[in-house]
């Protein structure tokens, strides 16, 4: 018998009720995590990756709520806590960093007071171990001179600085999954290579589970099992990152991998995704990147792909893969239908 995963996102709908309609950010998304692995959700903004781990989080915004599905955490479903239940349940068991730690970081307190309070709201620590643990875990993300650094305020860090304080806040209550929602766009390039190599050192060392959360394939290249490709609030693709790199079966994925930069093709052109994103107030009728494919079919615009198994480690929504497997034999046409 297999062992339950540490998290089960079933069919997961988030709409915002705007007062120019409900913009429908997730659409029925399904995945797994296990403990210890690292999962990875890609897309370009307005995708759903980020409202969908808010979701989780349920630290939603007043107009944005989660109109159907399941979030289960060890088997059961986190979606019916109290808003008590939530709170504990935050930090102690799932944590998240956020994209901008300066706007995260309270600029009138201290790093330590900060520190110190996520500590004391979560652990039954005295005043002493809580002190001693904040400067153990900014010891542990790389911080120098941890007990001047607390008496510090955020405008006095630097940004890689700051994001790592972040870190340390997120994983102070020992979590068994931390969230982290594109925690190096706000930094340069060296301090983005830092702080993905110290995230990748501390799964390895604590044995938590990651949800990294990007707009870049690059940046989390080496470091997932598995990675998500969102669209227009739905999964488009999921697989092992080989399979996503070096055999991507969905045009919008695609798109994405030539967007990359590349060394060895330095004098070559980027080939950016042509067209706009998906408009979340109307969604179109079948697949939401229809109208941004170049190999889009008829069958695109009147219905929405389902999954199809290209692989054991790779699965993706795209009526091209249909097709492709009809010309080979591998599936037969219905009745009525038109690929």
């Amino acid at each position: 018998m297999s062992e339950m995963p540490l998290l089960q996102v079933k069919n997961l709908h988030t709409s915002f009720f705007t007062d120019a309609g409900e913009v429908k950010a997730v659409n029925g998304i399904s995945y797994n995590l296990d403990a210890g692995k690292v999962l990875g959700i890609v897309g370009e903004s307005g995708s759903g990756k980020s409202v969908s781990a808010y979701s989780i989080m349920r630290i939603l915004t007043d107009t944005g709520r989660v109109t159907g599905g399941e979030v289960l955490f060890k088997g059961e479903n986190i979606l019916n806590y109290t808003p008590q239940q939530m709170q504990k349940f935050r930090g102690s068991r799932i944590s998240i960093i956020f994209q901008d730690p300066m706007t995260c970081l309270n600029p009138t307190f201290s790093i330590g007071s900060q520190l110190r309070e996520a500590i004391r709201i979560h652990t039954d620590r005295n005043k002493e171990q809580i002190q001693a643990r904040a400067v153990e875990m900014l010891q542990l993300v790389g911080v120098n001179e941890p007990e001047r650094r607390l008496r510090q305020y955020p405008h006095e860090l630097s940004g890689g600085m700051r994001q790592r304080v972040m870190i340390a806040m997120a994983l102070a209550c020992e979590p068994d999954i931390l969230i982290a929602d594109e925690p190096t766009t706000a930094l340069d390039v060296t301090i983005q290579a830092q702080i993905l190599e110290l995230m990748q050192s501390l799964q390895k060392k604590l044995g938590m589970a990651i949800i990294m959360i990007t707009h870049d394939l690059g940046v989390i290249a080496d470091m997932c099992d598995e990675i998500i490709v969102m669209y227009g609030g739905k999964v488009c693709e999921r697989g092992t990152a080989d399979e996503i790199f070096y055999n991507p079966r969905h045009e919008y994925t695609k798109g994405l991998i030539r967007s990359i930069p590349r060394i060895s093709e330095k004098h070559e052109k980027l080939v950016p995704i042509a067209g706009s994103p998906v408009d979340l107030l109307n969604l179109p009728k079948g697949c939401a990147f229809a109208a941004r494919c170049d190999h889009a079919m008829k069958i695109c615009l009147e219905q929405p792909p389902e999954e199809i198994r290209v692989n054991d480690f790779h699965i993706a929504a795209c009526w091209n893969n249909v097709r492709r497997m009809m010309e080979d034999g591998q599936l037969e046409v219905k009745d009525g239908e038109e690929v």
